[in-house]
């Protein structure tokens, strides 16, 4: 079993920049395709970026292309997700996912097997 704890959430300026991560323990992270996403107030959850297995590929909502980053350190077991330029509409609770059944890029919720509990963003303008 997976389990996966987000942090790094708060609460800034727009403009300003924030980067989440997730610890991943109990599995081998480096099979694990990761991904993140959100979901905001009365909102369906959204996809916002995956990346493969070995950090060298990576994919991204329209949304945030251009502003966020994912990258992960498999030595660390950890993902990352820098978001620079943050608007109000960034606004949400933040979850990283884990998909154990493929190595490459995943971008559907239904593709992830584990979530984390979420780490609250709001950005005030």
């Amino acid at each position: 079993q997976v389990q996966l704890v987000e942090s790094g959430g708060g609460s800034v300026q727009a403009g300003a920049s924030l980067r989440l991560s997730c610890a991943a323990s109990g599995g081998t992270f480096s099979n694990y395709a990761m991904g993140w996403f959100r979901q905001a107030p009365g909102k369906e959850r959204e996809f916002v970026s995956t990346i493969n297995w070995s950090g060298r590929d990576a994919y991204y909502a329209d949304s945030v292309k251009g502003r966020f980053t994912i990258s992960r350190d498999n030595a660390k077991n950890t993902v990352y997700l820098q978001m620079n330029s943050l608007k109000p509409e960034d606004t949400a609770v933040y979850y990283c996912a884990a998909a154990d059944w493929t190595y490459g890029l995943a971008a559907r919720h239904p593709d992830y097997d584990y979530w984390g509990q979420g780490t609250q963003v709001t950005v005030s303008s």
